[in-house]
């Protein structure tokens, strides 16, 4: 099959059409033709090369819902015709212990959707049948994709932590991530704390359902609710006070960690050791999860917000996400 895709061609470059050409399907892949894609900053932390795993051309994309148009003879679940969605994972080995214990994410064979491979800016793009979910009925496709990468990333910690309904939590950065946690927070009947740097964003972020807005820079605001937070989460990459946050837990609280902050994170296990506190990390979730996820959305009309711009327009759209004029998730119409 012959693939129109949008690549980079180097570090860093604009991307430009780019055209490449699929081998025979494997029993167990499907073909997608591609509806929709998330812009995600992880498209541009590999088209920048950022990780240093990067390989061009590059075709990024990894947010992707569409249809159905063709599978090998050993899958199961999904046939042609249907829509489906796919995230950063393409396949797993399906044998490890990681993979049998219903962990896929955490496999370490996995294949990344943009790592090694072409992804989902494109016509078509290929995944085992594992790793390709169907979209509950009634679902936005126009909105699903970013549900696949940003999505599950902040829902699984929800689940892994054993969050309650009864718990008062908090968010550490309300953009692109932390919006979706927010939103899935205030569902789960959590008394939800948005942490932000600006507290001119304080009506827009009770309008996205926070229950109270913590100014991040204001040691005194931080103090005022020390020891009351069971579970906090983290989505920003930035090198932060983190003492303050540990502070801010109640007993058996936990600090949870999605954002990929380069510096060490520098934690005095005292300020853990005395209330039994811990901090933890993950990566995205399991194939079961991120079903779960789907059909918690549909049912309490979870999305995304975004802003939708043409496949054409890649490049204005990957401008505006450098830029941080996102507002908060972009996607690309195929």
């Amino acid at each position: 099959m012959k693939v129109n895709a949008y690549a980079a061609s180097e570090a860093g470059s604009e991307l430009q059409k780019f055209q490449y050409d699929l081998p025979e399907i494997g029993n167990e892949q499907i073909d997608i033709k591609v509806h929709y894609c998330g812009l995600c900053h992880s498209d541009l932390s590999m088209i920048n090369n950022d990780w240093g795993n990067s390989q061009y051309p590059l075709v990024p994309g990894h947010e992707i819902v569409g249809e159905v148009v063709a599978v090998g003879s050993e899958v199961k679940g999904v046939q042609v015709g249907d829509r489906v969605g796919m995230g950063w994972y393409s396949a797993s080995c399906m044998h490890c212990n990681q993979c049998m214990d219903g962990k896929q994410h955490l496999c370490s064979d996995s294949e990344a959707t943009i790592v090694g491979r072409h992804g989902g800016f494109a016509d078509y793009v290929r995944g085992h049948w594992s790793w390709v979910t169907k979209l509950p009925e009634g679902i936005d496709m126009s909105k699903a994709g970013p549900l696949f990468c940003g999505g599950i990333t902040v829902f699984s910690p929800i689940v892994i932590s054993g969050v309650q309904p009864t718990d008062k939590v908090g968010i550490i950065g309300i953009g692109g991530l932390g919006h979706m946690a927010l939103k899935f927070l205030k569902a789960w009947g959590c008394e939800v704390t948005a942490f932000t740097s600006n507290k001119s964003k304080t009506d827009a972020l009770k309008a996205m359902g926070a229950h109270q807005v913590v100014d991040s820079t204001d040691s005194e605001d931080l103090e005022r609710i020390a020891g009351t937070l069971d579970f906090i989460l983290n989505t920003t990459n930035v090198k932060l006070d983190w003492t303050s946050y540990i502070t801010a837990l109640a007993p058996q609280g936990k600090l949870h960690t999605v954002g990929a902050v380069l510096d060490p994170m520098e934690i005095p296990a005292f300020s853990m050791i005395a209330g039994e506190k811990s901090v933890g990390g993950s990566p995205l979730g399991s194939i079961a999860l991120t079903r779960k996820m789907l059909e918690f959305c549909v049912r309490h009309d979870i999305y995304p917000t975004v802003e939708v711009f043409d496949m054409a327009d890649v490049n204005k759209a990957l401008k505006h996400l450098h830029d941080g004029k996102a507002r908060f998730r972009v996607v690309l119409k195929a």
